[in-house]
């Protein structure tokens, strides 16, 4: 069956701007219903946002102490080695000092011995 009822273009321009206002209406009605909601929610958000940032500082500060306790651990090891490695030369040094010390006694004990032995076959001879 054919449409009998005639549609101008008026009419549907009219109808179509009635329907866009019922969905702005719609629209407004259901945002005003929502506000007390989206305050909360928005309150909500603010308040993640600030727990969230105060644990991003908190992993900061951990995180520089972790740093500042590792250099200062670096640095302890490093005065630990600088400190085995000046004891190992000092040690090495009177090792050196004893021998040399032992050297020189043992040469001038040596040379008395064979001074002796000298004034000794000297004194046969005489």
């Amino acid at each position: 069956m054919k449409n009998t009822r005639k549609d101008d273009l008026s009419d549907r321009r009219t109808a179509a701007a009635d329907a866009k206002a019922a969905l702005l209406k719609a629209h407004r009605s259901a945002m005003a219903a929502a506000e007390p909601t989206r305050v909360a929610r928005q309150a909500e958000r603010v308040a993640i946002a600030s727990v969230r940032e105060e644990r991003r500082i908190e992993r900061e500060r951990l995180k520089l102490e972790e740093a500042k306790r590792l250099a200062t651990e670096a640095a302890d090891r490093e005065a630990a080695a600088h400190a085995a490695v000046q004891a190992e030369q000092d040690a090495r040094l009177a090792k050196e000092n004893a021998l040399i010390a032992r050297m020189v006694e043992d040469e001038a004990t040596r040379k008395a011995e064979r001074d002796r032995r000298y004034a000794n076959r000297k004194a046969r001879q005489a």
